[in-house]
């Protein structure tokens, strides 16, 4: 076993920040201090990073101790035309090539020449950042989340060859505010009201049952949302009913009441046309768009004033990426994502990181989904048809969760992807404080 020495007082300021000790397998610590390798790369320079793939895919994996007692294993891997050099972190006794700190070199197989550096910052395979050789004396960085680009092709001026040996914290500091270091670093304590109101809301699903149609309306009674008349036989909620029952739980230790059926109903914002007026009233192609809305608009002027009610104050209108990774049999590519839809919300694909860069933008907010897409016999609409609670927030340890709530139950973030591909998902914010009381 090799030891490359470090400055051992790296190793101390694990434990002066406790709101920071943060992973999804073992404590990760702020970006700034883990523990660095560019010992291990110099050392191994020319006998790994630069020697000819051939011979480097040769070579045994090697075991080096950091002095702050981090454990890298450098092993390459062969696939296709590429050659992969990792500097594995250890992870709970394995090497996985992701645990936080693990830089990656790929180059060509034929030539040797170099692809990229990728580095894992947090212990999540799908973060990371990476570098890729430009011009003699520049390099490009690309950030990507959950298979999305929140940098994409970023000029830095500093070769490629220098990132070989440089400290990872030197390297991203040349690209300055251009790296979005926020995204690495969540603050756990900040999702503590979120956290409660998960498990309040937990606690009380047992009371509730599903029903086509159903509600609670502002007398505490159950009714169904198209006749306002009380519901006969067993009673329930539908995934629109569900909403308000959360929405109501939030906002009635405030109010003290509850809301009422029919504002829920009406038109929020300008979302038809003379062409489509026919046929709102023939399908009712607004519906969940129109009550996750005016339930959002409630929310925001009772909780903070009317001015927070208004729909650009609602409705998540902005996204931090305009790329994606998309995966298929073949392999991968890059391909454009086309944003917020007036309307439609943002395509399902993008979800997970849009829900990930929400989560660290603007910490404390659930969101209503109003699912949509182009369906029915001609002319085609959009339909909104169905409606969910979505809250993206970070548990204690720092490992990032998305709570899925839909027709008076909890379901998976995994299955609501699977259920509605190619569809679109329209946002609406809603602040919580960690109350609840339907």
């Amino acid at each position: 076993m090799n030891r490359i020495r470090l400055n051992r007082g790296w190793v101390f300021f694990t434990f002066l920040f406790p709101g920071f000790l943060i992973s999804a397998y073992a404590l990760d610590v702020p970006t700034r201090y883990i523990q660095d390798d560019s010992p291990v790369r110099i050392s191994v320079k020319n006998t790994w990073l630069t020697e000819a793939p051939g011979k480097v895919l040769e070579k045994s994996p090697s075991v080096y101790t950091l002095a702050g007692g981090d454990r890298i294993q450098i092993r390459a891997e062969g696939a296709r035309d590429e050659c992969t050099i990792i500097l594995a972190r250890e992870l709970e006794g394995t090497f996985p090539g992701w645990a936080q700190g693990s830089w990656i070199l790929t180059r060509r197989k034929d030539t040797g020449g170099p692809k990229r550096i990728r580095i894992f910052l947090r212990s999540d395979p799908y973060m990371y950042v990476q570098f890729r050789p430009l011009a003699e004396d520049k390099s490009l960085m690309d950030v990507v989340l959950y298979d999305a680009y929140v940098v994409r092709s970023q000029p830095l001026g500093i070769p490629f060859e220098r990132l070989l040996v440089i400290p990872v914290e030197d390297a991203l500091k040349t690209a300055g505010a251009f790296f979005p270091r926020r995204y690495f670093d969540p603050d756990p304590g900040m999702y503590r009201d979120l956290r409660e109101f998960i498990g309040r809301v937990r606690q009380r699903l047992p009371e509730l049952q599903f029903r086509d149609d159903g509600a609670i309306d502002e007398n505490g009674r159950y009714v169904l949302i198209n006749t306002l008349e009380a519901q006969d036989g067993m009673e329930g909620l539908n995934c629109s009913g569900f909403a308000k029952w959360i929405v109501d739980g939030i906002l009635r230790p405030h109010t003290g009441k509850r809301l009422s059926v029919p504002p829920l109903k009406e038109p929020f914002g300008d979302r038809t046309s003379s062409f489509s007026e026919f046929y709102e009233r023939l399908r009712d192609p607004f519906f969940g768009l129109d009550w996750t809305r005016n339930l959002a608009g409630q929310a925001g002027s009772s909780l903070r004033s009317p001015d927070f009610g208004v729909l650009e104050e609602i409705e998540v209108q902005q996204g931090k990426f305009v790329s994606m990774i998309q995966r298929n049999r073949e392999g991968s590519s890059i391909r454009a994502y086309p944003g917020f839809l007036r309307n439609a919300g943002f395509g399902s694909e993008g979800l997970h990181p849009l829900l990930y860069t929400l989560a660290i933008d603007e910490p404390g907010f659930i969101y209503l989904a109003s699912v949509n897409n182009e369906t029915g016999p001609a002319p085609r609409m959009r339909q909104h048809f169905h409606v969910a609670v979505l809250i993206p927030y970070f548990t204690e340890t720092g490992n990032f969760c998305i709570a899925l709530f839909e027709s008076a139950a909890e379901t998976s973030f995994a299955n609501f992807k699977v259920r509605y591909p190619g569809h679109y998902i329209n946002l609406v914010r809603i602040p919580v404080d960690g109350v609840f009381d339907p």
